[in-house]
């Protein structure tokens, strides 16, 4: 490891440590006393807040301040942060309030100028598969504070003009489509739910139940629930079909790759009806196969419906 490399590991190594010993350094780098005082002398003239007490016992202190230590990063890191960062545009809504223009315009001014028109290049070359997000999410912030808190929450949530009350728990905020979703555990079914976070009119903390710790409750998650009733498929498409099952699938269902056949398997439940009918009709000729005789029955009835549709149109 260069001195260059010793350095910016040693910021990330030291930065959240309030003291450190000289033989702190020296054993993790296997450096000699000498070296880990010039490497220590170099964090102090880069901005690195450290101060030394004398003494028997002498240890070196590091000054709390609101800022990070500094933290070198590679070309290649800065840009992919710098790209990471512009995606948030999309977004109606984040979970953090923020100006995109003047994160970049911070970010900006710790770059050279070279860097900067290599950047604006890379801009016009570069683009992202990010979806639009147009509806505001207001509460979004405290959703994941009350997930990060694991706090039990009293909601209230508008769904076709019918507004609902629930106790949840928070674990998993997603994106999608253009939305915001959150999956909660529901303490009064105790299943999982999922909810669209600007449906979510009205959130405040709650002492009903006990809350559960996340890996629990993502652990849960991780095992679709099968009511009873539920119906079993098999799919079997072509191999054009695999990017569309990679690009969207569900808990409730997995990919089998046997020999030159490539099936998807899983289940539904009732009332699902609809939804995994419109998912195949994403694969469109992709499908070479479909069991039940039901779900073939549930697709052709839909496609029956549009194309009445747009002969009436």
């Amino acid at each position: 490891m260069g001195k260059a490399e010793r350095i910016s590991d040693m910021m990330i190594y030291l930065n959240n440590k309030n003291y450190f010993n000289l033989k702190d350094i020296m054993e993790r780098y296997n450096i000699s006393k000498s070296t880990a005082l010039r490497d220590i002398q170099s964090l102090e003239k880069i901005g690195m807040p450290i101060f030394s007490e004398a003494g028997r016992n002498g240890r070196y202190g590091i000054l709390r301040n609101r800022l990070l230590s500094p933290i070198v990063f590679t070309i290649d890191e800065m840009y992919a942060l710098y790209f990471a960062m512009i995606t948030l545009k999309a977004y109606e809504s984040t979970p953090f309030h923020l100006s995109l223009s003047t994160l970049k315009n911070k970010f900006e001014t710790c770059i050279s100028n070279e860097h900067i028109n290599a950047i604006r290049k890379m801009e016009q070359i570069l683009s992202f598969e990010v979806s639009k997000h147009h509806n505001s999410s207001p509460l979004l912030k405290n959703i994941l504070r009350m997930a990060v808190e694991e706090t039990v929450c009293k909601i209230t949530y508008n769904k076709r003009d019918t507004v609902t009350q629930f106790f949840v728990q928070f674990f998993n905020i997603s994106a999608s489509y253009g939305q915001w979703y959150v999956t909660a555990f529901n303490f009064d079914t105790n299943k999982v739910q999922v909810f669209r976070c600007d449906k979510i009119i009205t959130l405040d903390e709650s002492t009903i139940y006990s809350s559960k710790p996340i890996k629990e409750l993502t652990n849960f998650s991780a095992n679709p629930f099968k009511r009873k009733g539920a119906i079993d498929f098999e799919v079997s498409i072509l191999s054009k079909g695999i990017d569309l099952f990679y690009k969207e699938h569900y808990p409730s269902m997995q990919l089998h790759i046997e020999g030159h056949q490539y099936i998807i398997r899983g289940f539904y439940n009732k009332g699902e009806e609809n939804f995994i009918a419109n998912y195949f009709l994403n694969y469109t000729d992709n499908i070479i196969s479909i069991k039940p005789q039901k779900l073939k029955k549930l697709l052709q009835d839909k496609i029956s419906i549009l194309q009445n549709h747009y002969k009436n149109l």
